[in-house]
């Protein structure tokens, strides 16, 4: 398996550099951008917005091809595309990505942001901008956020309280605040790629996992997990990041061009964001899911720990201070 990886990575690369040199000879450029999302997904929908828009705004001289559902890689595979400058984009969470940038963790950390919009105002301001651009030296660019919503547990059996987790098999993301956040419930958390999921929730490999309401529904995981608890722990976002070789590769016009595409894009995606999570509790709810609304101070009490252990690295607790300030 490892071989075969290999020889897909070589040809992969191999076939990249030779569109990119037929692109530089039609005077064009085309970015490959790749994410492991379903095409009916209101974050692909964004990313086909922002791609509409680039080619509008550079009357078709700079292009996003859109490879989505794990076409080239998980999240974590497509990034180390993106290091080495194989793959031009990709769009991954933000618990991913602090694997990269450890300041990203900040996004992870249960009920840090009191609500959608002040998640939007430190997303939008000095703190999030500074945090996309942190990755550079990791050859990794953050060009925005998109809204992820928040994240709650699905399960085989019922969750209403923090003590009815204990012992439960939650599978997470591969972050280390994640894994952190589910034994802090007392749950054992179980990192498992996003592909592999259903099939691990069928055999019994977890009795559950955590996600916001699109995600559950457009993977089918509700056929499963009966139980959807909307205790709403994290406010995890998207990132949408471009590759540091291929981001110095674009002229000044270039950037301008896909940034402000992006920006469009963003609050584009934010409408939809909201419009499906709404449709998404419906159909699960039609298809025989109990949402369980429970009061979340009880979970917010028992994750507290996970602030307390930033104590003692002072510039990460200034920056958690810093994003409660924010109003």
């Amino acid at each position: 398996m490892k071989y075969k990886n290999l020889l897909y990575l070589i040809l992969f690369i191999w076939g990249g550099s030779m569109f990119s040199a037929c692109t530089e000879l039609s005077n064009t450029k085309s970015l490959k951008l790749a994410h492991s999302l379903d095409v009916t997904h209101p974050v692909h929908k964004g990313m086909e917005y922002m791609a509409e828009k680039v080619a509008e705004k550079s009357n078709g001289q700079l292009t996003i091809e859109i490879y989505p559902s794990q076409q080239l890689g998980t999240e974590r595979q497509c990034l180390e595309l993106l290091q080495i400058g194989s793959l031009a984009m990709t769009k991954v969470s933000a618990a991913v990505m602090e694997n990269f940038e450890p300041k990203i963790q900040i996004f992870s950390l249960p009920y840090i942001f009191r609500s959608r919009e002040h998640a939007y105002e430190v997303q939008d301001g000095p703190i999030g901008k500074g945090l996309l651009e942190q990755s550079e030296k990791y050859w990794l660019r953050g060009l925005t956020y998109f809204d992820a919503g928040q994240r709650s547990f699905y399960t085989k059996k019922p969750v209403r309280t923090p003590e009815d987790l204990e012992g439960m098999k939650i599978r997470v993301q591969e972050s280390v605040t994640a894994i952190n956040l589910v034994r802090a419930l007392d749950g054992a958390p179980t990192p498992i790629s996003w592909g592999e999921l259903y099939t691990a929730l069928q055999q019994g490999v977890v009795d559950g996992a955590e996600n916001n309401p699109p995600s559950f529904y457009l993977s089918r995981h509700y056929e499963v997990c009966k139980y959807y608890t909307l205790n709403e722990h994290t406010s995890v976002p998207d990132i949408l990041v471009i590759s540091t070789v291929a981001w110095n590769n674009l002229n000044e016009q270039e950037k301008q061009w896909l940034e402000e595409a992006a920006a469009e894009a963003t609050d584009y995606q934010r409408i939809l964001w909201q419009e499906a999570e709404q449709e998404a509790l419906d159909a699960v709810q039609a298809a025989g899911v109990e949402i369980i609304r429970p009061d979340k101070t009880p979970f917010a009490e028992k994750t507290r720990i996970l602030f307390e252990d930033y104590k003692d690295k002072p510039e990460m607790y200034q920056l958690i201070q810093q994003i409660q300030a924010v109003q």
